[in-house]
């Protein structure tokens, strides 16, 4: 039996809102506490893909770009230092699924409270709910940071 123990994983869902970026601000200084490394998950769905409609089709969706933008989103939130401690994933799927999907076997699953969709007075977005709901560890969901002033 190994006495060593793995590097705790820490698996950020980002996706561009206030919330997200504070998320992932508190991921990075999570994982520098407990000697993590961070993994950042962005979902992406072609809207109208889970429906009864005809079959969802998004010719303007480019995949290389979404990861393009996953990236340089890391690097204005952390900078370019913080970027390189952090591993960037882009994965297809509904966002609840892909984040409890990627927390599997991770010590933390850390999300925004709110995202980019839903009712503005809602305490927690639909997703960091049902994550909260179903993730396979123990859930962390960040409010946005209150602004300087």
């Amino acid at each position: 039996m190994s006495t060593q123990q793995e590097t705790p994983r820490i698996v950020v869902g980002v996706e561009g809102s206030p919330s997200s970026r504070a998320a992932l601000r508190w991921a990075v200084r999570y994982a520098g506490l407990v000697g993590g490394r961070v993994e950042v998950v962005t979902a992406w769905e072609v809207p109208g893909e889970a429906s009864w409609s005809a079959p969802a089709v998004d010719t303007t969706f480019d995949e290389e770009d979404a990861e393009r933008r996953l990236v340089e989103e890391v690097r204005t939130v952390l900078g370019e230092d913080g970027a390189s401690l952090v591993r960037e994933r882009l994965v297809h799927g509904h966002p609840v699924e892909v984040l409890v999907d990627a927390a599997r076997g991770a010590d933390m699953l850390v999300v925004g409270s709110r995202g980019r969709g839903g009712f503005r007075r809602a305490l927690l977005g639909s997703v960091s709910q049902q994550v909260a709901l179903h993730a396979p560890c123990p859930v962390t969901i960040v409010r946005p940071e209150a602004p300087a002033g």
